[in-house]
Formats: structure tokens, C-alpha cells, sequence
């Protein structure tokens, strides 16, 4: 049904008669002063403070939290980068992700479990651990793309809520594998870190965990990030993500790129299993489960699409955890922590969809 719309005299007037009716006062405020960023400044006044006292009233214990933070976001980053990158090229939310990263887990275990991976002098587990990474990461890369193929490539033209409930079906399916595999108890990763710190900051032990995953996650995202902008195989992507249509016009082979996007994601999750085994963490085949919402949700938090953005809302959600479960004042405490990981999701979709990072991008666009 065609819309009636006013003619351009009509057009007119309504804007000048609009404009006259406005109060002064609101008329003279800068665009960005509305009820929603009054509220959204408040609560994050609110926060800085609650911060600043925990910080006051505990330094050694706020940098501790702090660690811990940043050592799970980095986890919750490598998951999010495949949401991201999987966002930018389909706009497929692939809710399958989450169970390819607790496959990756798995694998590291089995792997660690077949080389007789054990702990002692760094130089003699670190190669070991190098070469399950890259296994692992080859691994879950090619059962992303056999998804791909096999999953949401004839679904590729079908209406969007199709390869979303594939997405899910999907999920189950990885579950009920792993549970197969592994069971339906906790396993976990041999104790190869060392128990002491790395070193000491201020009185403040800093664990082996933290600084191999910060090592990890920042050339990983420098990495992407020139992949994407300054390689063909990164302009191939970002024209597949522009227009499909017009890629493949062009003489680019869409398939392919496509398929090398989830390959590209898949070798993060498994990446990511093994930083997260190698933690300490317990898995179970439901594992996938909650950490891929989180990393949904720190995609989204950033500006799902921006690589970036999925790094910084990874990090924001890490330490929103920790601070929640390690701080004393005032803290809601453990058990509320999924609930506000989820209610940021939910105020993020509601009041700014594109996230931290990202660009509004208008209806149709």
C-alpha cells in the first residue's frame, strides 16, 4: 500500500509549524542532550564511582579483579571476532559458534591427553602447545566450513529466519557430539601453566595465563585487521559484505570468500578452546552454550561487524564480570553476573543497536 504523502507546500508549513510549536529551551539543545543519554551518562557516572571506592578501599584486590578480566575477555574476543567476521559477510548470527569453540576445547584436551603433554619448563610445553593450537585452530576451521557448506550455503537466498533456526539446530547437533565424545561430566586440560606468577606488580602477582593470552588476542586482531583493509583476499571480503551480487559481478568468487570467513572464524574459536582450557576452566558439552552468548554479546556491545568494537566489548565484558564477582562494595555478587551480562545485551539492542563502535546504518541500507 502506497503511502499518501503531503506535497511540498504542505511539506512545508508542517516543518515551520512544527519548529514554532518546540519550546525554545529544547530547540537550543545540542542534539545528543535527550532522556536516553542523560540516563546512559548517569549510570555510567554511577559505575565510575562505584569503581573509584572499590579501587579506594582495595587497590591490590581491584588489580587482581582487573587480571582476571582482562585474561577472559581475551577469551571472550577470539569467539567474538568469528561472530563478527561471520556478521560482516552473511548478517548470519551464527549461534553454532559457541559449540565450535567448546569443540576446540575438546580437541586441546585430546590432544594434550595423546602427546603426553605435561608440566615442567616452559621450553618443553610450549612447542607442544603451539603445535595443538594450530591443530586445534585447523580443526575447528574446517568443521565451520563443513557447516557452511553443508548447513547455510542452500540457504543462502532462503528468508533470514531459516538459517537462524539451522543456526540453532545446528548447535544441538555439536552438543549431542560432544556429549557422545566426552560425556556429559566436566573435563579438563592438563596443569601445564605453573603455579607461581610470572611476576609481581605492586605487590600483586600476575598468573602465565594473562600475558599468553594478551600475546595471543592483540597480534590476532592486528592481523585481522590488515587482512581485512590491506590484502585482496580483505577486499574480496568487504565487497562480498557490501553487495554480493555486485562482488560476484565483479569476478569475485563469493563462495569461496565465504568459505574462507568461516574458516578464518573457526580456526579463532579453536584458538580460543585451547586459551581457555589452558586456564584452568572445566568443559562440558553445554560449555559452548553460555560463553558463545557472551562472546554474542560483547560482538554486539562493540558493534557487531567492527573488529575493533568486538574486542573492546569483549574486554568490557570480562571485566564487568570480574569486577562483579572479586569486589566487596556494594557488588551484586556471583550470582547475578549472567544477569547483567544479559541485561546489557538487551539495553544495547534497545538503546543502541549499532554498539560502541559501529555506524548507524539506515533502514534498507
Amino acid at each position: 500500500m502506497a503511502l499518501d504523502l503531503p506535497g511540498p507546500a504542505t511539506d512545508t508549513h508542517a516543518l515551520v509549524a512544527a519548529d514554532a510549536s518546540t519550546p525554545v529551551l529544547t530547540r537550543s539543545l545540542p542534539r545528543w542532550v535527550n532522556p536516553v543519554n542523560v540516563i546512559g551518562l548517569c549510570l555510567v557516572g554511577l559505575l565510575a564511582v562505584w569503581l573509584v571506592v572499590n579501587f579506594v578501599k582495595s587497590p591490590s584486590q581491584f588489580f587482581e579483579a582487573s587480571l582476571i578480566g582482562i585474561t577472559n575477555g581475551c577469551v571472550y574476543a577470539l569467539v567474538a571476532l568469528g561472530y563478527t567476521l561471520v556478521y560482516g559477510i552473511l548478517e548470519l548470527i551464527n549461534f553454532a559458534h559457541g559449540d565450535v569453540f567448546m569443540l576446540g576445547g575438546m580437541f586441546a584436551i585430546s590432544f594434550a591427553t595423546w602427546f603426553g603433554l605435561a608440566p615442567g619448563p616452559w621450553y618443553e610445553w610450549m612447542p607442544l602447545a603451539v603445535l595443538i593450537l594450530i591443530l586445534c585452530a585447523i580443526c575447528c576451521a574446517v568443521i565451520n566450513a563443513t557447516i557452511e557448506f553443508v548447513a547455510y550455503r542452500p540457504l543462502r537466498h532462503a528468508p533470514r529466519l531459516a538459517p537462524l533456526i539451522t543456526a540453532i539446530g545446528v548447535s544441538f547437533i555439536l552438543e549431542t557430539i560432544a556429549q557422545i565424545w566426552k560425556g556429559s561430566d566436566y573435563v579438563s586440560f592438563p596443569e601445564v601453566l605453573p603455579t607461581t606468577n610470572m611476576f609481581t606488580i605492586g605487590g600483586v602477582g600476575v598468573p602465565w595465563t594473562t600475558p599468553i593470552v594478551v600475546l595471543l588476542t592483540v597480534p590476532v586482531l592486528i592481523g585481522l585487521t590488515f587482512l581485512v583493509r590491506s590484502t585482496k583476499q580483505g577486499k574480496a571480503m568487504r565487497a562480498t559484505a557490501q553487495d554480493r551480487d555486485a562482488a560476484a559481478i565483479m569476478g569475485i568468487n563469493v563462495n569461496r570468500t565465504i568459505s574462507f570467513t568461516f574458516l578464518l572464524a573457526g580456526s579463532l574459536a579453536g584458538a580460543g578452546g585451547l586459551v581457555f582450557g589452558m586456564s584452568g576452566a572445566n568443559l562440558n558439552f553445554q560449555s559452548g552454550f553460555t560463553l558463545g552468548l557472551i562472546a554474542f554479546t560483547s560482538a554486539v556491545l562493540g558493534g557487531i561487524g567492527n573488529l575493533t568494537g568486538a574486542v573492546l566489548g569483549a574486554l568490557l565484558i570480562g571485566l564487568i564480570q570480574a569486577y562483579n564477582e572479586a569486589l566487596t562494595w556494594h557488588a551484586p555478587g556471583s550470582d547475578w553476573t549472567e544477569s547483567l551480562v544479559f541485561t546489557i545485551l538487551i539495553l544495547i539492542l534497545v538503546f543502541r543497536p549499532e554498539g560502541l563502535l559501529g555506524e548507524r546504518t539506515p533502514e534498507g541500507a
